[in-house]
């Protein structure tokens, strides 16, 4: 079960950068069809002296035809007047930044890649190489975990799944024609510092399961966008984040607990007097569970409230 394919489209923000990489494969666009609004994710926090924080839960990869977005979200941006994502607009509108991405994992140590790997996933990397007509000296060059990385996430845009469609650039284009400022939680930078960072069994790891992702096709990223669509908050979190917690600890606690944990300072300074509303669009599964920016930000007493006209009444 790959948990970096699914993780990247609900966590990190510089998913949406390999749009420009030299070696992502070309999408395959499924047509456009009618259907209704995504049920959101999104919260509002309430501060002790009038101030808000509405906290949207972001896929930061989507379809054209996941737009128009619910009202209540149309909503929320109107009540707010500033927005804040996980990476500032001009992170995300920066060339230079998926040219540092390819520069950080490009490899330097003077090893072979192949001696890197297991015979199993060499073979599977050959394959997949021979398969997309992609010749194989394009990818040795790379990390394991950027190759790993690019493969899943080219393997959801062969659904249609599109960085440029995704939450956060359609907000981030929103908030500029509506002359909001927008700013970011962290840069570019950290989290590619944190992708590089991956200890190399943890990069053999996510490279292995990407490529057993492709062999197995593509359900569970379907079911994974489908939950998304519904606003099933339960199903993300049983199935992706309470997985990821258990079987991967390190990361998980890396990946999610501790930049959850880093942006409770800035949030909780946007929720005091005179800050006014801001709506926050992060990947949805920070903010979900006993780990997420949700139940943070209620443990230290904020009024929490889930925003969700086609939901049932939430009981607490």
């Amino acid at each position: 079960m790959n948990w970096m394919m699914r993780a990247a489209s609900l966590l990190l923000g510089t998913v949406m950068l390999l749009g420009t990489s030299t070696i992502a494969l070309a999408r395959q666009a499924e047509p456009a069809a009618k259907v209704t609004p995504p049920v959101p994710l999104l919260w509002k926090v309430s501060g002790p002296q009038g101030a808000q924080l509405y906290l949207l839960g972001s896929f930061h990869l989507l379809k054209q035809d996941d737009y128009p977005l619910s009202p209540d979200v149309d909503k929320a941006f109107e009540a707010s007047n500033r927005l804040l994502f996980e990476l500032p607009p001009e992170d995300m509108n920066s060339p230079a930044l998926a040219t540092q991405m390819l520069q950080a994992a490009m490899r330097r140590d003077g090893r072979q890649l192949k001696d890197e790997l297991d015979a199993a996933t060499w073979k599977r990397l050959e394959d997949y190489a021979a398969a997309n007509n992609m010749p194989l000296e394009r990818l040795v060059g790379f990390k394991p975990w950027f190759i790993g990385l690019t493969i899943s996430i080219s393997q959801m845009t062969r659904q249609g799944l599109d960085a440029e469609a995704g939450l956060d650039r359609h907000l981030m284009a929103r908030a500029t024609q509506a002359g909001k400022p927008a700013a970011g939680l962290e840069t570019a930078s950290s989290q590619i510092s944190m992708l590089d960072g991956m200890s190399a069994e943890e990069q053999r790891q996510l490279l292995r399961e990407a490529l057993e992702q492709v062999e197995k096709g593509d359900e569970q990223s379907r079911q994974l966008h489908a939950a998304w669509r519904r606003g099933d908050d339960v199903v993300l979190w049983r199935d992706m984040a309470a997985q990821m917690k258990r079987d991967y600890p390190g990361l998980y606690q890396r990946i999610n607990v501790e930049r959850n944990d880093a942006w409770l300072a800035p949030l909780q300074q946007r929720l005091q007097a005179g800050q006014g509303n801001t709506l926050v669009v992060v990947g949805a599964l920070h903010l979900l569970g006993s780990d997420g920016v949700v139940e943070k930000l209620r443990a230290r007493g904020y009024k929490v409230e889930r925003i969700c006209s086609a939901c049932k009444p939430e009981k607490r």
